[in-house]
């Protein structure tokens, strides 16, 4: 999803498509050459023009972001001393369909990413006091993940015209088409990802910075607002 905040007078540019490509709106776009025509295709991170506003793609994907989960547990002391779960705990995350490298946990826990279940295992700490007794009664993790919105077939606003919209120009945005296993603070430099994603990590010396973090996700609006240089 792409949300424009502020362009200005400026308005986006309309290139050949390439025919490969699958986007969504707020993916970074580059150029490519097929044959012996310039065509706008999805970024690898080194070449970024601009900001895509269209769709093309066989399903849709969207963010959940700092999700907290609590497992209730009863804890045994370990050869530290501390308590952890004798057994493994499964936890329902709130989306199925997750995209497995975009998952990320404050603490370790395996990842079911087509049920959407994440499994403590057996001698994970806890960490977290429900009842308030100050003896830890549970395991308590933030997580965040991509995962594909269930229901809703792709779609592909380029089918008639064979051409994709793109902004180039100075602006802000908001979008969720970043990487979640990354942290968003403000004023952070953003940079592209190998897939066309948003990203504060720089893959490369030669990723430019494409724009900077003004406002981050939080887990009511998982959406990151940025400046496009």
């Amino acid at each position: 999803m792409l949300r424009l905040v502020q362009v200005g007078n400026s308005l986006p540019a309309s290139f050949i498509v390439d025919p490969s490509a699958e986007f969504q709106p707020g993916m970074i776009a580059e150029l490519t050459v097929i044959g012996n025509q310039v065509m706008a295709t999805v970024s690898k991170g080194t070449a970024p023009i601009g900001v895509i506003d269209d769709i093309k793609t066989k399903a849709f994907t969207t963010v959940a972001w700092n999700e907290e989960k609590i497992a209730l547990a009863a804890g045994v002391l370990n050869s530290e001393g501390k308590l952890v779960t004798p057994v493994d705990i499964k936890v329902e995350l709130e989306h199925p369909n997750v995209l497995a490298s975009s998952f990320i946990s404050d603490i370790p826990c395996f990842l079911n990413p087509t049920n959407g279940i994440i499994t403590f295992l057996a001698g994970t700490e806890l960490n977290f006091d429900i009842d308030g007794d100050q003896i830890p009664d549970a395991i308590r993790a933030v997580v965040s993940y991509t995962y594909q919105v269930p229901n809703i077939p792709g779609d592909d606003s380029t089918i008639g015209s064979g051409r994709v919209t793109v902004w180039f120009d100075r602006m802000f945005a908001q979008t969720d088409q970043y990487e979640t296993n990354q942290q968003y603070p403000v004023r952070a430099n953003l940079y592209v990802s190998e897939a066309g994603l948003l990203t504060t990590r720089r893959p490369s010396e030669f990723h430019p910075a494409v724009a900077m973090v003004t406002a981050p996700p939080t887990p009511l609006n998982s959406m990151i607002e940025f400046l496009w240089f």
